[in-house]
């Protein structure tokens, strides 16, 4: 059940890299999608912003098994007997109260960075047939590489869909369960009853020097994507 705001603590649970990672996709995912539907010039930043989202991607994904206690799957991927079970719960007055990402958001964020990947990698063989190509599209046949351009479209409808649920789900955990996530998103705290607060508090805290080697991998492994056939003469 719901406990009394005065009974809940502040307890750290978002390291900093998932607290980056979070709010810069949502700025590219904007950015992206923004430039994609106006096209024309602005089809370079659409690109830009897509392969930023890939090495952002790609580090998150890695994270999932080096990262804090509560960036690892571990933390919150779970059965469906149990996703359903919080799910009905979130129907009643009362909520149980969960560290990290719940049942429901865990797989939602599999789900979204499984996309966003697939997306990515689909953008980097992708040929509009008007000015535009990926950067590996030489690579596979003009039929295949317009088969994948539709391929990202669908994901990218697809995507457009998942996040306007993934807000509908944040702002009804905000107005209506009364839980400061977003803010929890930007600060690394939330209010936790003291059980789980005690918990959080003792839980396995992110590696800065680990961190900024993923994501360092990931930058590199995007640039050298991009840049295969310069680096390669192939």
């Amino acid at each position: 059940m719901t406990k009394p705001a005065t009974d809940l603590i502040s307890a750290p649970v978002w390291d900093a890299f998932v607290r980056c990672f979070h709010w810069s996709l949502v700025t590219l995912f904007a950015i992206s999608v923004a430039s994609g539907k106006v096209g024309g010039e602005w089809i370079v930043w659409h690109m830009r912003s897509g392969y930023s989202i890939l090495a952002l991607v790609a580090f998150r994904l890695i994270w999932g098994f080096v990262g804090g206690e509560y960036a690892r799957y571990t933390s919150f991927l779970t059965g469906p007997v149990r996703g359903f079970k919080f799910a009905k719960g979130l129907l009643c007055k009362g909520h149980e109260h969960v560290i990290g990402h719940n049942p429901v958001g865990g797989w939602m964020v599999i789900v979204l960075l499984l996309l966003l990947a697939t997306q990515g990698v689909l953008g980097l063989f992708s040929n509009d047939e008007i000015a535009t190509t990926g950067p590996l599209a030489r690579y596979v046949s003009d039929e295949t590489s317009i088969t994948l351009m539709s391929r990202h479209r669908i994901i990218g409808d697809g995507l457009l869909i998942l996040v306007g649920i993934h807000i509908a789900a944040v702002l009804f955990h905000v107005f209506v369960k009364k839980e400061g996530i977003i803010r929890a998103m930007f600060t690394g705290k939330k209010s936790l009853p003291p059980a789980l607060a005690l918990e959080a508090q003792a839980a396995r805290k992110a590696s800065h020097p680990v961190g900024f080697v993923v994501l360092s991998l990931a930058i590199a492994a995007v640039v050298i994507a991009v840049n295969w056939s310069a680096l390669f003469k192939s």
